[in-house]
């Protein structure tokens, strides 16, 4: 009784000690903010000294063609990391009003210093900005947040759904939110969108963290954006409002770590310099500048289109009295009313109990549309216990819903990726080295489709890795980091050495170990999964490999529906989406860029990028019992201790008998394709173990992942 009592009095006293502002509290620091932060602006003109840009002309140019009954709208899929932050930098300083930033992960790297940066000067030159952030994954530093409330009179920011009142809170705050707000600390706004002067804005996977734009040198994401010019903005500005005013978006100066530091110490100054690489991040302004290298290199990818819908889930993920998330909602519908194909691509293959049911329903029908899935595999993710979760239902996926499963490969060779800019590889490197394919293949976007390469060149000139393009001389802007000594080693390895052998015939090869020299202190990789953000950098951190590379894990998540209708959003499919994190989403009816959106997919899963998962060989005695002992098996919430899983991976055998990739229900499928494990590429250690024992005794995690 005793113990309990002085437990009870202790959460109390934490609890108190985590309470946000009281009002009195909140007026001080307000009068604090108003006092201290610059009004002044540095352009007189109406329009801020916003720059010309065909980009921002895009709205305009769909606003006069649009007519009530038939809108019209100018697409770009933004598939490339360095793509996508060139046209973010560049839509911030085209705006002439107003800058509207909603995001989860806003991290302090290069990349995302680069956009507050800008976010900042455009404030001062008269440009209403507006910044929301997800409290979890907001800028890290107090500090940072401090400076940030005092920047201008013109910029404003506020934390959405802030738990215990605070901006950020250490793993015991963390433990104590989850013993006491357990609801409020798993509901998260997972929405992203940039949005310009209400016309034109950008929204997908992609939050701002080096990861996601190809600036890290140990792994980046294989994200997908689209920018939206035309009506649906509309939508896109009233759904925006809608957060900002919601009650759950917090000014950053109301919270209590961030409000007593101002009222104790002023207004701090922004942070100066600092870069972790200044050579690189000055080489990408320079691009950035240089109006006719923007036009050049993203206005060839607009494509007009008419019908466009923005979708979002309201502040508080579900509409009061109905129970239904309309972001879930409509890719239910949209998918239900497949035909023919349904493309599908998630970082995470963790189906919620309705996705379970819908994809059954699907698979169900006399004559159901073939489903093609694009996910990480284990040596890709960036969740592995995640993956663990998608290994365990593999015979769910492939035999009662239908599923054609590709994992992308951790090093795959045709992805759009800037490799200069990762500063994984030297400068000199990219500069003087030949870079080609690893193999002669032959791909399609879809097994049995047409053959054909992709080729991007990408923003810093260097040639992406081992791309599909026919051989070349990679070139360099100075985008990538300068020269500096490296080590060789092993994936997964600490030891080091001075340098690094590159040879001439693929960059994929370049080992990447000088990265451990160059840190001292390596960050912990941050992940969609806020619980796992307060873990250990191995908790968090891909898995060891085999082999070194350029290493990648898939982040977008898109929809193909009969290759009429494209999506482009937030949305995982997975349990949290459905019932936790608020999402968003693009929904494109217009075939043209449906079937641009099911080749980027298609290039996704083709053989240099991915395996495939498939029906393993049966046991060569009583396969029968083997198969009934895996299902009973499966179906246990712990003990799944079964060592053989119904499915495995495939890695494509290209011959002159097999010329292209082949569905798994192909005859000739195992002609062609070669078994190669349950973990290909995966060093075996603690953390394929550890997949393995969440197979078994993790599925209650299911519902919080």
């Amino acid at each position: 009784m005793l113990t309990r009592l002085l437990m009870a009095v202790l959460l109390v006293g934490l609890l108190g000690g985590c309470a946000g502002m009281s009002s009195r509290e909140m007026r001080r620091v307000d009068a604090v903010v108003e006092a201290g932060r610059p009004t002044a602006v540095d352009c007189d003109r109406a329009d801020a000294c916003a720059r010309p840009s065909p980009l921002h002309e895009l709205a305009g140019r769909a606003f006069a063609e649009s007519m009530p009954e038939q809108p019209r709208h100018y697409t770009m899929l933004l598939d490339r990391g360095s793509d996508a932050l060139l046209a973010r930098i560049d839509l911030i300083r085209t705006a002439t009003t107003s800058i509207d930033l909603q995001t989860y992960i806003f991290d302090e790297d290069d990349s995302a210093r680069f956009v507050l940066d800008e976010l900042i000067k455009a404030a001062r030159r008269g440009v209403r900005v507006r910044i929301l952030m997800d409290q979890l994954s907001a800028l890290k530093r107090v500090e940072t947040l401090a400076a940030l409330a005092g920047a201008h009179a013109n910029l404003e920011a506020r934390v959405y759904n802030p738990v215990l009142g605070r901006a950020r809170i250490s793993y015991p705050g963390y433990a104590l939110a989850a013993a006491c707000c357990w609801h409020d600390l798993n509901r998260r706004m997972h929405t992203k969108l940039l949005l310009i002067d209400g016309a034109i804005g950008i929204t997908g996977g992609r939050n701002y963290q080096d990861d996601y734009y190809d600036w890290s040198s140990e792994y980046n994401f294989r994200d997908r954006d689209v920018l939206i010019a035309g009506p649906a903005a509309r939508s896109m500005d009233d759904s925006f409002e809608g957060y900002w005013n919601d009650r759950r978006a917090v000014p950053i100066q109301h919270l209590s770590d961030v409000g007593h530091l101002l009222v104790r110490s002023g207004i701090p100054a922004l942070p100066q310099g600092g870069y972790e690489q200044p050579a690189r991040l000055a080489a990408a302004k320079a691009l950035v500048d240089d109006s006719e290298f923007v036009t050049s290199r993203l206005m060839g990818h607009v494509l007009p289109v008419g019908q466009v819908d923005y979708v979002a889930d309201p502040p508080g993920k579900v509409v009061p009295g109905s129970g239904l998330s309309p972001a879930s909602v409509t890719l239910r519908d949209l998918i239900l009313g497949a035909k023919e194909r349904v493309m599908l691509q998630t970082p995470y293959l963790v189906l919620s109990e309705p996705a379970r049911e819908m994809f059954r329903t699907l698979h169900q029908r006399p004559d159901p549309p073939r489903v093609i899935v694009s996910t990480n595999s284990l040596a890709a993710t960036d969740a592995f216990i995640a993956y663990a979760l998608s290994y365990k239902y593999k015979r769910r996926y492939l035999r009662e819903y239908g599923f054609n499963i590709y994992e992308m490969k951790p090093v795959p060779e045709d992805v759009p990726i800037d490799v200069a800019t990762t500063g994984a590889v030297p400068a000199d490197v990219a500069a003087n080295n030949e870079v080609t394919p690893t193999m002669e293949r032959a791909v399609a976007s879809t097994p049995g489709e047409a053959t054909g390469t992709h080729s991007v060149q990408p923003l810093s000139g260097a040639t992406a890795v081992a791309s599909g393009a026919p051989r070349t001389h990679a070139t360099s802007t100075g985008i990538a980091s300068p020269a500096t000594p490296t080590a060789t080693t092993t994936a997964g390895a600490t030891n080091t050495s001075t340098r690094i052998d590159c040879d001439r015939r693929s960059v994929v090869d370049c080992n990447l170990a000088r990265q451990n020299a160059r840190r001292a202190k390596p960050r912990p990789l941050e992940t969609e999964f806020a619980a796992l953000a307060y873990g250990s950098r191995r908790s968090n951190a891909p898995v060891p490999l085999e082999r070194a590379g350029v290493r990648m894990g898939l982040h977008a998540k898109s929809v193909v529906i009969d290759e009429s209708v494209g999506v482009v959003g937030t949305h995982n499919f997975d349990p949290r989406g459905d019932h936790y994190n608020t999402e968003s989403m693009v929904v494109v009816r217009d075939p043209a860029f449906a079937r641009e959106l099911a080749a980027s997919i298609g290039r996704d899963i083709s053989p240099a990028n991915s395996w495939v998962i498939a029906p393993r060989d049966k046991a060569p005695v009583l396969s029968g019992v083997d198969y009934s002992v895996t299902k009973a098996s499966e179906q246990l919430p712990i003990f799944d201790l079964w060592p053989r899983r119904y499915g495995t991976s495939y890695a494509f055998k290209p011959s002159l008998q097999c010329t292209h990739p082949l569905y798994p229900d192909d005859p000739k499928f195992r002609d062609c394709y070669e078994p190669v494990g349950d973990f290909p590429e995966v060093a075996l250690g603690f953390k394929s173990v550890m997949t393995r024992i969440f197979t078994a005794f993790g599925a209650g995690l299911a519902p919080i992942l």
